[in-house]
């Protein structure tokens, strides 16, 4: 009896985890620009701006919050994708930057998590202006700024890794360096961050913006990896001319 054979698959893993890279980008950037132009109120922001925007944008803050399971999913296949094309480099010098890269993605997804917990908790007490809200924006607030320290660790963490392995350009490791440091210092001065809106929150938005350029950079890589369906494809550097 003769064996049915299957035609080979021409989507590796590194293309698949590429995809997923950009798909996470796309779905952040996403669920930012559905829930900004509706008001989403500022890190900081009094507890009447707060009331009156999950008081009466419930359904906005759904449909949002709707989108973050799917990239959560995302970016751990992001991440197990870029260190799947780093490991056999650290292996060689006994380092697991890239690793450490992954632990950040994992814990800032649980991060977030409970971020958005939290925003679909006010959008319920919101409504009755329950004083439960007061704390719960509070709450909110310090996660969301806490969060910094873990998307510094994935950027420090994929950033190291890629740039000794050769796998990333010199100007998308520093964008990566850059990002983490801002994302970092927000962290660190979660206190002043939250207790009023204010000029120190545009640290945290300017790491979060190369976070995402970052991400991107990243997944175009991935996706050039696998561009030869080949053993070699999965070597970083190997498609680059010596």
């Amino acid at each position: 009896m003769l064996r049915q054979s299957y035609p080979r698959a021409t989507m590796g893993f590194s293309r698949i985890t590429g995809i997923a890279a950009l798909g996470f980008a796309f779905t952040i950037v996403l669920a930012n620009v559905i829930m900004t132009p509706a008001g989403l109120p500022l890190t900081g922001a009094g507890i009447d701006e707060v009331n009156a925007f999950f008081g009466t944008e419930g359904e906005v803050v759904a449909v949002a919050s709707a989108l973050t399971p799917a990239a959560w999913l995302l970016a751990t296949l992001f991440g197990a994708g870029a260190v799947s094309a780093l490991r056999r480099s650290e292996r060689g010098r006994d380092e697991a930057w890239s690793l450490l890269g992954f632990t950040g993605l994992a814990l800032q997804n649980v991060t977030f998590a409970a971020v958005i917990a939290t925003r679909l908790a006010l959008t319920s007490t919101a409504e009755r202006h329950d004083t439960a809200t007061g704390g719960l924006w509070v709450l909110h607030d310090a996660l969301f700024t806490l969060n910094g320290t873990f998307l510094a660790l994935a950027l420090l963490g994929l950033s190291v890794a890629g740039l000794r392995a050769g796998l990333i350009r010199p100007w998308h490791g520093t964008v990566g360096l850059v990002s983490a440091a801002l994302l970092f210092g927000s962290a660190t001065l979660t206190p002043l961050v939250i207790d009023r809106a204010g000029p120190l929150g545009l640290l945290g938005l300017a790491g979060w913006l190369m976070w995402v350029v970052w991400i991107v950079a990243y997944g175009v890589t991935l996706i050039r990896l696998n561009r030869a369906h080949g053993p070699a494809a999965d070597v970083p550097g190997a498609d680059r001319p010596e």
